[in-house]
This record gives structure tokens, sequence and C-alpha cells, in this order.
């Protein structure tokens, strides 16, 4: 099934699974590597590791590079995290303000 095809839930299942399955096991040290972030094709299981933790953009970039037809299938996940974003705040001590 062609990665327009499938639902956003279907999508995500099938990149998380690519990785635990198929990436995971070839990272050296994911203790080094957490918090980098992996770019994956969906249909293809091609992928790319940031340099970094902190932006995904060169992998995309490496990745579309190797493989422009990935662009628009590709699921984006953190090592060491099931999520690659987090939306929201943090709960702050009673009687404290943000600056």
């Amino acid at each position: 099934m062609k990665a327009q095809d499938l639902s956003d839930e279907e999508f995500a299942q099938r990149g998380n699974a690519i990785f635990e399955e198929h990436i995971l096991p070839q990272i050296d040290d994911p203790e080094a590597k957490a918090r980098h972030f992996v770019v994956i094709d969906v249909e293809t299981g091609e992928y790319e590791v940031s340099e970094g933790p902190i932006r995904s953009s060169d992998a995309i970039k490496r990745l579309l590079e190797r493989c422009p037809e990935a662009k628009g299938r590709i699921w984006t996940r953190r090592v060491g995290s099931p999520v690659s974003h987090r939306i929201g705040g943090r709960f702050l001590p009673e009687g404290k303000s943000t600056p």
C-alpha cells in the first residue's frame, strides 16, 4: 500500500514499526544518539539520522537528496523517545512565574 493511501494512524504505525524493527537495531550506540532525529521513508524504509539533537532538517535534506521520491512520505522520530516533538507547557511550582 502506498503511503498516500494510509490513514494518519497507519502512517505513524508503519513509521514506528520500521524504526523499532529495522533502524534501532542498526544504531551503534542509541544512548549516544538519544534525542537525535531519524527521518524515514515509510514506503522504502530508507532513513537518515540527524547530526545533532536540535533539528531534523539536515537528515531530511540528505534523505531527499538520495531519494527525492520520499517527499510527502517521511516519518520523523527521535532516538530514545516515541515522539519527535511535544506540545504543551510545564507546571511551575506555586508562587513562581515565568520571566
